[in-house]
């Protein structure tokens, strides 16, 4: 499957937003499809032509930029440029694009120019900026639409080629009437149908199992919700040849524990519990670098899931064929580059359920939703008639707790975790604030401070709380909680969890930080 089966060809030069101009797309009921430059190009001369391109933001600047385009423009299909895309647009078509001396960066306000105009968007508004180079003068018979409010020039179009460009990106939350920015291409430049809903969306997963025919297939199982829809739709297929191995790495927290032992019970699932957990304590003791924690977590899991699945087959008289994942878009985008060696994305961090596993244990993987986003999964858990409070659990990460101790995972640091975090759950639940928040978690923080219990002085360590409220995890904005709830939860934490002295509130959104802070 690739990112649906439209004719919409989204051209990756190796932006992190490069996967939101898919999901805002479907929003709007189109599909699209992402390619390297190098596989577009490859597309063209076997004769393949969209009926619309986009051309996405990326790190890279022009200058450096050697590829010849003339394959991609001689299509003369309707095409959109998004930040770096405009500026391709804009050199490949005669116009001059000019070395940054000083980007622009975040949030910024935008004015339509020459009488442009989209339906119910304002003639003014807010917009995501992410450049260095700009584009100094349009090419011959482009017209410029849009102008920053520092004058520079963030938009133009060219009607007779249906050609459009924004230097921004409509495609992040943070640019406001950017869905219909991007409807605008679609409907008024491209005059494209619509091909893309929830019906279309669990088809194309279905036929994902369904292509790997009569086979034995292992899920590394995590009771999320990825896990679960993937789980559950792959059973819906596949019947008692599905087996679900669930790993207790001992970085979980009380409610995972609780949430897997109800779906032992209420579900058909066949799930086992691997107690693993002095193995990977072992493995982590001493370690304190986030990128090498993960790592150990992710080889201690391949080696206790290898070692459990040549039990199971030796003990059962099968053997698996494919590696079920509840891998999503995000995760792919973030740990993998979408490039050839040398390609122009930029990894964000690994993630222990992307590769490695398949290599040692001579499995396939099974990935049927790793081109869907959260929301989107979510909204197949509800078509597969999940109980509302299991699709809509807060992102847990595969790690665990592993990247919310910002230090060595010794059982006290895990502890410390783990209580907090429950009391952050609790509270979250009485007070009727949980669905309010997308993810809400604790950390502990590599730091001590002073503070005084009874009548003594303490010199212990810092709980922060992480609350963000998002879409699709590749952006995300903090959320502002009541003062009453935050001083209820830190009375708490501080009182009940032992060796902490001192809460603190996390107020960073993504960009420029990351969800996890591991």
């Amino acid at each position: 499957m690739e990112l649906g089966k439209g004719s919409i060809w989204i051209i990756d030069f190796g932006s992190q937003y490069t996967q939101l101009i898919t999901r805002r797309s479907r929003e709007l009921g189109y599909s699209c499809s992402i390619f390297t430059v190098e596989k577009t190009i490859e597309k063209i001369k076997n004769g393949q032509k969209p009926n619309a391109i986009i051309l996405s933001g990326g790190p890279q600047s022009v200058f450096e930029d050697t590829t010849d385009y003339k394959p991609i423009f001689d299509l003369e299909v309707p095409t959109l440029g998004v930040c770096y895309g405009m500026q391709i647009i804009s050199q490949y078509f005669g116009g001059v694009v000019k070395r940054g001396t000083q980007g622009e960066y975040g949030k910024a306000k935008i004015h339509f120019q020459n009488n442009f105009n989209i339906n119910q968007v304002p003639a003014s508004s807010n917009v995501w900026m992410s450049h260095f180079d700009h584009v100094k003068k349009v090419p011959c018979d482009f017209t410029t639409i849009i102008k920053s409010e520092n004058g520079l020039i963030a938009g133009i179009e060219n009607l007779k080629k249906s050609i459009l460009a924004y230097q921004f990106h409509p495609e992040v939350n943070h640019t406001e009437f950017g869905k219909e920015l991007l409807n605008h291409f679609f409907t008024d430049v491209a005059n494209l149908s619509q091909d893309w809903d929830d019906n279309i969306m669990l088809d194309n997963c279905t036929k994902e199992v369904e292509a790997i025919g009569d086979e034995y297939v292992l899920c590394a199982f995590s009771g999320g919700v990825d896990s679960l829809v993937a789980a559950t739709l792959s059973q819906r297929v596949l019947g008692d040849k599905l087996y679900c191995f669930f790993v207790d790495n001992g970085l979980l927290r009380p409610q995972d524990y609780d949430h897997i032992n109800l779906l032992k019970k209420e579900t058909s699932l066949n799930i086992e519990i691997i107690n693993a957990k002095d193995e990977f304590l072992s493995n982590l003791a001493g370690y304190t670098e986030p990128e090498k924690k993960r790592k150990i977590i992710g080889t201690t899991f391949i080696d206790i899931f290898e070692k459990k699945v040549k039990e199971f087959e030796k003990n059962h008289a099968i053997t698996f064929t494919y590696l079920l994942q509840g891998t999503l878009y995000p995760d792919v985008i973030e740990s993998v580059s979408p490039h050839k060696k040398g390609g122009k994305s930029v990894t964000i961090k690994s993630h222990h359920n992307v590769g490695g596993l398949p290599d040692r244990m001579n499995l396939k993987l099974l990935e049927p939703l790793k081109f869907l986003f959260k929301d989107e999964v979510r909204q197949m858990g509800m078509k597969l008639d999940l109980n509302t409070a299991w699709v809509h659990r807060h992102p847990f990460p595969g790690p665990g707790i592993g990247v919310r101790v910002l230090g060595e995972l010794t059982e006290d640091n895990i502890r410390k975790v783990q209580q907090s975090d429950q009391i952050l759950f609790e509270e979250l639940v009485e007070q009727n604030l949980y669905d309010s928040a997308w993810q809400a978690f604790t950390v502990l923080l590599p730091v001590k401070t002073v503070g005084v219990k009874g009548d003594a002085r303490a010199y212990e360590e810092v709980i922060c709380l992480r609350i963000v409220n998002s879409t699709d995890g590749m952006t995300a904005t903090w959320t502002p909680m009541s003062h009453g709830f935050l001083s209820s939860v830190s009375r708490r934490i501080t009182n009940e969890v032992k060796g902490i002295t001192r809460v603190v509130y996390d107020i960073t959104s993504k960009p420029p930080g990351t969800i996890e802070w591991e």
